[in-house]
């Protein structure tokens, strides 16, 4: 239970796309929570599907795929904070658990 309270503020903070994970990590690198951990390969996965859907989406021109790919990752991202603010490790929906094996180092 307290290593959940103790990283709490960094799982949360890693569902913020680009420079959440980044401080989550920083926040989390002296003393390492497996909770936070957890969140943060989360995170991390959803700040990179995000920037790799963009640079792929930017060359078509269509709103509806723009829309589509926030939507997305808006909901992944509120899903991940709500289940971090819980105290909660559930993994994202799809995705979740090939995040967490890609990223294990972290």
């Amino acid at each position: 239970m307290e290593d959940k309270k103790d990283g709490k503020t960094a799982a949360i903070l890693s569902y913020i796309i680009i420079i959440g994970p980044l401080v989550a990590l920083s926040i989390n690198s002296e003393n390492k929570n497996s909770f936070a951990s957890f969140h943060i390969r989360q995170g991390l996965g959803i700040t990179i599907i995000f920037i790799s859907l963009g640079l792929i989406i930017s060359n078509f021109n269509n709103s509806m795929i723009l829309i589509s790919m926030w939507i997305f990752i808006s909901v992944l991202s509120m899903y991940g904070m709500l289940t971090a603010a819980k105290g909660e490790t559930k993994s994202l929906p799809i995705i979740g658990n090939f995040l967490q094996k890609i990223f294990k180092n972290i």
